[in-house]
């Protein structure tokens, strides 16, 4: 009796700890990195070129840019489309710094792009609109103010539109910049930064590409996405009641539209490291509470069980958010399983047999973007020069999970904001609770003081 008890003791302990990561992420990538291996095959055939280049109109928007407008601009004079086939529309959404003399300063240095300044109501979404409005390209590129186009990212998003004549709608693969993390400091600043740039890598050229195999990409990156303007005209537009526009014009597309939404592996974007941990937690958190937002207002209401099953949106929902508080609770509990008649070392051997099972997904997903960055040689050689940072990867990804997790509970009750409370404010506003619970029984105590003093004096 006591083998048989055992045995169910551990079945449940094993089935309960593994059957999450197993099911949403183990086997998946298993498969997934096979499935990687053949689109980099399909991907080595070169697209037949254009006669001619047809006319992008390229969208920035500007927000106290100052600081790295002149750099996007330059990369964008320096790829390899032709700078006639291109318009530029920077849009203004009330920004307070000295962007527009950065954009007088860009007309004298490159004056082969046609570029144009407008001015918006604040608001990402607001200038991305008008942009659209004054647009005349036959495709339409967004870029963020804050990065740089790698220089053959604007012909390879083209030739690969010019030869999909059905595919509208691309993103393209965001990346961070080499040298700004090498400028930091050795230790916890610079690995943070390194930390990301392999999260991004793998990302995008293993996340994003086996999502678009599988016509599931969640979501445009708001850094670099791409439209057929024929295609983008006909919906509705950038939503300005969220603060994820990006994923709002995904979802319309994909839903509204029935439009299939790739990712051009090959188009590189490469934007500024993150600032910190304060800016890490914020971005994630806006991240979460955005996807959130959208995802509520696209969420199919037939009932059909099968048919949202499968939906991107649904199993998306269900992996993000529905199984996130099981899994919260998991990690939290694990010391109570010591009362529960579980040998510590037991729980040790789980929670490292499951992180190295995540190493091994890291690695199988490191060789496949490794060959993926082949034709980048710098970009390739220093992501394979930082190979040991995969092994930390899935520590990374647990840090990002309780940021998420975070942005769940303080999306409850919430309105839509861009500015999100950062790790610091949360903590201040967490001791400034806890202040003010110990200040409630010190008063209690003060006033029974008082009320015995009085009493005594009234008794003299």
């Amino acid at each position: 009796m006591t083998v048989i008890d055992r045995f169910f003791q551990s079945f449940i302990f094993w089935g309960a700890w593994i059957i999450i990561p197993v099911l949403m992420e183990i086997i998946p990538s298993f498969g997934g990195f096979f499935l990687l291996l053949s689109r980099r095959m399909k991907m080595r055939k070169e697209y037949k070129k254009p006669a001619l280049y047809p006319e992008l109109s390229i969208i920035i928007p500007v927000y106290n840019s100052e600081d790295t407008l002149l750099n996007c601009i330059r990369s964008v004079d320096e790829s390899t489309y032709p700078n006639e086939r291109i318009r530029i529309f920077l849009v203004n959404n009330h920004g307070q710094d000295d962007s527009f003399f950065v954009f007088s300063e860009a007309q004298k240095r490159y004056p082969e792009l046609h570029m144009q300044w407008l001015e918006a109501e604040q608001g990402k979404s607001r200038a991305l609109n008008l942009a659209l409005y004054n647009s005349e390209g036959k495709y339409i590129i967004n870029l963020d103010s804050d990065g740089v186009l790698e220089k053959h990212a604007l012909t390879n998003l083209v030739d690969k539109f010019e030869a999909h004549p059905k595919l509208n709608v691309m993103t393209g693969a965001i990346l961070t910049t080499p040298s700004m993390i090498e400028e930091y400091p050795r230790g916890i600043q610079r690995l943070l930064r390194k930390l990301e740039f392999m999260e991004y890598g793998q990302a995008f050229l293993a996340g994003r590409s086996y999502a678009s195999e599988t016509n599931s990409l969640y979501t445009l990156s708001g850094a670099f996405s791409a439209f057929r303007k024929s295609a983008i005209l006909k919906s509705r537009m950038y939503n300005t009641n969220t603060i994820c526009e990006d994923t709002h014009i995904t979802f319309q597309m994909r839903y509204l539209q029935k439009e299939k939404v790739e990712i051009c592996e090959n188009a590189l974007f490469l934007v500024d490291p993150i600032e910190g941990f304060n800016k890490l937690y914020t971005q994630r958190q806006r991240w979460q509470r955005g996807s959130l937002e959208v995802a509520k207002q696209f969420l199919d209401k037939n009932n059909n069980f099968g048919k949202n099953f499968m939906d991107v949106n649904v199993h998306t929902l269900l992996y993000d958010h529905t199984f996130a508080f099981p899994r919260l609770i998991w990690y939290l509990a694990m010391f109570c399983l010591l009362f529960l008649n579980y040998s510590a070392g037991m729980i040790i051997f789980s929670t490292l047999a499951i992180f190295l099972i995540y190493i091994l997904v890291g690695y199988l997903y490191f060789f496949s973007v490794s060959i993926f960055l082949k034709e980048f040689e710098d970009l390739g050689k220093y992501y394979r020069k930082n190979f040991w940072v995969v092994a930390l990867l899935p520590f990374f990804n647990l840090m990002v999970f309780f940021i998420r997790v975070a942005g769940i509970i303080n999306s409850i009750g919430t309105d839509s904001a861009w500015k999100t409370r950062n790790l610091t404010d949360e903590k201040n506003a967490f001791k400034e609770v806890l202040r003010e619970d110990f200040r409630k029984p010190v008063r209690w105590i003060q006033k029974l003081r008082e009320l015995v003093n009085n009493e005594e004096i009234g008794d003299v």
